[in-house]
């Protein structure tokens, strides 16, 4: 049995977004250039946050974290689903998936607390203006981001803990893009169930609190505002909107995937395509559009 589950779990096979050879070229080329949009927009703004004196400040060089850590998680993901187009057999050895399920949960984490310190960094700047400087300081900012990183690898060690010493000895395909353990856990052959349950509590709690204190945080930031403004509204729309944009799309399906797991295929793919691509891509249009600093910085690069 022992022999049984050590072949078993040499590799597994990934069944794609679909089976069509013209809409795999189709999806190829689509979601190529989608990467590259990704990855230059992200090294584009972390290069301006560096290269541009003005934008040496807590709240950029928080942006130019978002910025890699986006590019990262989404290299994790979508650069194996855009070479899994060009391969009939789309094949990953086990310690290859357990390294793709690793990254993604700690870039993923980390994501999710930089969300709350640059919330947090927001609320400094807009309630309580005159104590700025003196609260975030080049201590506070490298510490929130190293706690980004601890939150993020101890959320990823705790997940993949749960899986790694699985027996898996059923059917090795998994009808997605990419290796998630929602996915990978099905194909144990063990009753797993309660474990399931502590996966999602363990990731979806993690995703619901975070979501839950960048509600309240925001909400304070824009009563604040509309409290001492004569035009707060506007003001605070201006100031929160990018903010909580960014943060609805990375959250929503953080929550959607873990909290409510529906196991409809075509749900689950679509929100891992928004989850994996389409909210690195939004990111830097988000953080840049609206703010007149970066613009002043693209115009004086």
């Amino acid at each position: 049995m022992e022999e049984v589950n050590q072949s078993a779990v040499s590799e597994f096979i990934i069944l794609g977004l679909c089976s069509s050879w013209e809409l795999q070229a189709f999806l190829l080329v689509i979601f190529s250039s989608l990467y590259l949009i990704i990855i230059l927009g992200n090294i584009f703004i972390m290069l301006l946050i560096i290269v541009d004196f003005h934008l040496h400040s807590p709240m950029y060089f928080l942006l130019a974290y978002l910025s890699f850590i986006d590019f990262c998680l989404s290299s994790v993901t979508t650069l194996k689903m855009i070479t899994d187009f060009l391969k009939e057999n789309k094949i990953i050895s086990f310690e290859g998936c357990m390294c793709q399920i690793f990254f993604g949960h700690f870039f993923g984490g980390g994501e999710m607390v930089l969300l709350v310190s640059m919330a947090y960094d927001c609320h400094v700047a807009i309630c309580k203006p005159l104590h700025y400087s003196s609260i975030m300081n080049g201590k506070m900012c490298i510490g929130l981001v190293m706690t980004s990183r601890i939150v993020g690898f101890a959320h990823s060690i705790s997940q993949l803990a749960m899986i790694i010493k699985l027996p898996f000895c059923r059917l090795r395909e998994l009808d997605s893009f990419f290796y998630d353990i929602p996915l990978v856990i099905k194909l144990a052959c063990t009753d797993t169930s309660i474990l399931e349950m502590w996966i999602n509590a363990d990731s979806g709690v993690l995703a619901t609190i975070c979501f839950i204190v960048l509600l309240i945080s925001y909400s304070y930031i824009l009563f604040t505002i509309c409290l001492h403004s004569k035009d707060g509204a506007s003001k605070a729309l201006s100031t929160c909107a990018a903010h909580i944009t960014a943060v609805v799309l990375f959250f929503g399906p953080c929550i959607f995937i873990y909290l409510w797991p529906l196991s409809i295929t075509w749900v689950d793919k679509f929100l891992a395509v928004f989850y994996a691509v389409i909210t690195p891509l939004l990111n830097p249009a988000i953080y840049t559009l609206r703010n007149k600093e970066i613009k002043n910085a693209i115009k004086r690069l």
